[in-house]
């Protein structure tokens, strides 16, 4: 996978934006002004990419149990509802977009209800 197919994935959901919230080379992917994604450009240059995704608490820990190499606590975000899922590290694209569905879908479910 590359960036391109996770940007051009994450902007296809309805309500998406894109947008450089802390700095030049972090991408963050909101749904609603709400963070569901994001991840560092300088990454993916070097061979090393990765994404936080907000995740249910329960299932974070259990993810990090059964893809140990792969998925860990959110880098810089709260450990409790975020892992950071390397890309490209044994992991198939289904699931890299599985984990960004799910976080898509948990943002989603928070919103307010319009009337």
């Amino acid at each position: 996978m590359n960036i391109e197919e996770l940007r051009e994935y994450c902007l296809l959901k309805p309500g998406v934006t894109e947008e450089f919230l802390f700095d030049n080379d972090t991408l963050v992917f909101k749904v609603m002004g709400k963070i569901f994604m994001l991840t560092s450009l300088t990454g993916w240059e070097a061979g090393d990419a990765s994404m936080n995704v907000k995740c249910d608490p329960q299932e974070a820990i259990r993810l990090r149990e059964k893809h140990p190499d792969q998925v860990f606590p959110g880098y810089h975000m709260n450990k409790k509802h975020w892992n950071t899922v390397h890309i490209n590290a044994g992991l198939n694209d289904k699931k890299i977009f599985h984990f960004i569905d799910e976080s898509y879908s948990l943002v989603v479910g928070k919103l307010p209800k319009s009337p």
